[in-house]
């Protein structure tokens, strides 16, 4: 069961379908780059929105994960059993079309606070859903081959998008005292104006795949309509046909749950440090958020080959060991002024990209045909059921070095809690083994040879 009627490619990997699946990755860096890290998150923790909004921050992304963990199964199991996945990517993205521009309204008041985090919570409901059927038509642009580059170069594209329209906000909206349109910094417009800008990025970007990858006539399987409680009883059988196929994948679920929750919380709370901790202006953060993206998205598209080499699995751990060295060499040497940051910040986007990419690979090798949607909706259920990690250790830490060091503000130990969910994260992986699928064939029919590329390079599937 595939999303549409794709010639599925041999073994290139620059194709039209990549191309315009790629797109979507380059264009969801609006909400990624732009909203969730470099701009909007330190513009809503800045002075203007009172002495607690870091702290606020953290507990409205918890709030957000609990409600992902709740509804997933409801709303991918719907899109993969109806056959409309397509359907719910276009649906999902406009809803963080709609969001992104609802932005607009929040001024830089403390009363305003509440509006921007329910409506950046919201944007990130809408935009894991968007992605667990995305991820899934990843079967649908590549080849067991490929995997690796393919998913790479989604990864590389949107960090690549990212770099050129932070670039573009900041010259042209953010650092000129006016700017385009007669913008100013005044009432936080240079800003608000920059999510218009955002919604409309969303949009352009989002239309080549959902005009190239459309949905197919199919019949509808069971659970299509499923209500909450049925919906999760489908996904225990799921959860259940996973464990009997294989054990290693669901303790890759697992791990990768905890650990794509510590990889979330780098990107949310990385510019808040920057500004915060290491006294970056906005537009300081907006300049190291384009550095970063520049190395992350070569770092990504060059780790996708070595993915389809040496296997994923060796990717995630050598990227989770090197991030939590970067993690602790920031908090240790926090007084070491912006340069530690640039060093040890860059140090991490290099790796944090290569991560996800391959974690996004490694479950791809695993999915038997037709069953991509379902599979990543569980991907996402068992991310965003632990969602509430990061931000909790976030707030938490900060919480306890408030305590420790009797400080005004020790917004630096917040990067303690980002560490510790990488490192139970990369314990819990050390757990997957690398094995061979070729025999298992209880879930969803052979999966024949192709799986095993997930824990081992070098198959010809």
């Amino acid at each position: 069961m595939t999303s549409a009627a794709v010639p599925r490619p041999k073994d290139r990997t620059l194709t039209w379908p990549v191309i315009a699946w790629s797109l979507w990755d380059w264009g969801s860096a609006a909400f990624n780059a732009v909203i969730t890290t470099f701009v909007f998150t330190v513009y809503l923790t800045s002075d203007a929105f009172g002495p607690n909004a870091d702290r606020s921050l953290g507990t409205a992304l918890a709030i957000a994960g609990f409600l992902i963990a709740a509804t997933a199964p409801v709303i991918g199991q719907r899109a993969d059993r109806a056959g409309r996945r397509t359907l719910w990517l276009g649906v999902n993205t406009a809803l963080v079309i709609a969001a992104s521009a609802s932005l607009f309204f929040v001024q830089p008041s403390a009363e305003y606070l509440w509006l921007g985090l329910v409506l950046l919570a919201a944007g990130n409901i809408a935009f894991e859903f968007a992605g667990v059927n995305y991820n899934a038509m990843l079967a649908d642009v590549s080849t067991p081959r490929t995997v690796g580059r393919v998913s790479g170069i989604g990864w590389g594209m949107g960090y690549l998008g990212g770099i050129v329209l932070l670039l573009f906000l900041y010259l042209g909206l953010i650092q000129p005292e006016v700017g385009l349109f007669g913008i100013t910094g005044e009432d936080g417009l240079d800003v608000r104006v920059s999510m218009l800008f955002c919604a409309g990025w969303t949009l352009l970007f989002s239309i080549p795949l959902l005009l190239t990858v459309r949905d197919g006539p199919r019949p509808t399987q069971q659970g299509a309509q499923a209500g909450l409680i049925e919906s999760y009883r489908l996904l225990f059988g799921t959860i259940r046909d996973l464990w009997r196929a294989d054990h290693n994948t669901v303790y890759f679920l697992l791990a990768s749950a905890v650990f794509r929750d510590g990889l979330a919380g780098v990107f949310t709370f990385g510019g808040v440090i920057a500004a915060g901790t290491f006294g970056f202006s906005p537009g300081d953060v907006i300049i190291f958020g384009v550095v970063a993206n520049v190395v992350a998205g070569i770092a990504t598209i060059i780790a996708g080959r070595i993915d389809d080499a040496v296997g994923p699995k060796r990717v995630i751990m050598a990227s989770l060991i090197a991030m939590v060295i970067m993690g602790v060499l920031i908090f240790v040497l926090h007084d070491g002024g912006r340069t530690v940051f640039w060093t040890c910040g860059l140090a991490l986007a290099a790796f944090v990209g290569p991560a996800q990419s391959a974690s996004r690979t490694f479950l791809a090798r695993l999915i038997p045909a037709g069953r991509e949607g379902e599979v990543f909706g569980l991907y996402a259920t068992t991310g965003r059921a632990v969602s509430f990690l990061a931000p909790s250790m976030w707030t938490l830490a900060i919480s306890l070095g408030l305590v420790v060091t009797g400080a005004d503000d020790a917004q630096y130990w917040g990067i303690l809690g980002i560490v510790l969910v990488l490192l139970v994260g990369l314990a819990l992986l050390t757990r997957v083994k690398p094995h061979d699928h070729a025999g298992a064939a209880g879930f969803g029919g052979s999966q024949g040879a192709d799986a095993d590329a997930a824990g081992e390079p070098g198959t010809d599937s």
